[in-house]
């Protein structure tokens, strides 16, 4: 599931990829810009901000994109085979002499002017993986609002930018703290956001991401996608239930005994 770190490393490779190079091939498969030509532009950059990607090219444009729960980039030599999908899920394509970049299933693809970034990027908190992170900003964002179930609260990127469900319900457990218990009751903010930024810190060059230390196959998460399983601190079976307000409820993990509901 893309998150952060996710991200991160697929705006690595694409900056890799693409920058310097001139757009020799565009398609852009979602109505608005289904008529929009990049061919003859270079590629300057390639930035990631929270889970969100700016390609920015010549001319002050930059092709915002965003990978949802299923999109992703992959790059392919020229010549080769597409082996990402099928084609009706592909959103993008940028092309240079050497590589073809192909965006899948992109929930979110706009062009705008790069001056205009702010407007889709600027609400987001201080990005974990930015060279701007800024933890008290990120731990005063947090506390904002006491009474915000802690779970709900990391999800929200508007208080920092980079967490999604795996890591929302890793978090929760590594504070020995419910999903849904409030703020005020949970563990110190800025040791929580320090915690979330050494987790994806250590994952942002592993394809695995793991927040148990072991990259072994089958040890790699805590709690996230294990309901039913035995919990890897105390062996009582991890729960799911679904968390957040209406119309943007995620399951969270975690394990009842390791994680007390702090109302019982």
């Amino acid at each position: 599931m893309p998150e952060g770190d996710t991200v991160w490393r697929t705006a690595r490779s694409l900056h890799t990829a693409l920058a310097g190079a001139m757009v020799v091939r565009s398609d852009l498969r979602v109505p608005r810009l289904a008529t929009v030509d990049l061919t003859g532009r270079r590629v300057l950059g390639v930035v990631p901000r929270g889970k969100h990607l700016l390609t920015r090219l010549d001319g002050g444009l930059t092709l915002h994109s965003h990978l949802g729960m299923e999109g992703s980039w992959r790059l392919y030599r020229s010549g080769a085979r597409w082996t990402g999908g099928p084609g009706h899920r592909i959103r993008a394509v940028l092309g240079t002499e050497g590589v073809s970049a192909v965006g899948y299933a992109l929930p979110l693809l706009e062009l705008l002017r790069t001056a205009d970034e702010p407007q889709v990027v600027g609400h987001l908190g201080p990005d974990l993986l930015g060279p701007d992170w800024d933890a008290d900003e990120a731990a005063r964002r947090l506390s904002a609002d006491p009474d915000r179930p802690l779970g709900e609260a990391l999800l929200d990127q508007r208080n920092l930018a980079g967490i999604g469900n795996v890591y929302r319900s890793e978090l929760c457990f590594l504070a020995r703290t419910a999903p849904w218990t409030p703020v005020r009751l949970g563990p110190d903010p800025h040791r929580l956001v320090e915690v979330a930024r050494r987790l994806l810190d250590a994952n942002k060059t592993y394809g695995a991401r793991s927040t148990t230390g072991n990259r072994s196959r089958g040890r790699l998460l805590y709690v996230y996608g294990r309901a039913g399983e035995p919990c890897r601190r105390c062996g009582a079976p991890v729960r799911a239930a679904e968390l957040g307000p209406s119309g943007e409820k995620r399951i969270a993990y975690w394990c009842p005994r390791c994680q007390p509901d702090p109302s019982a």
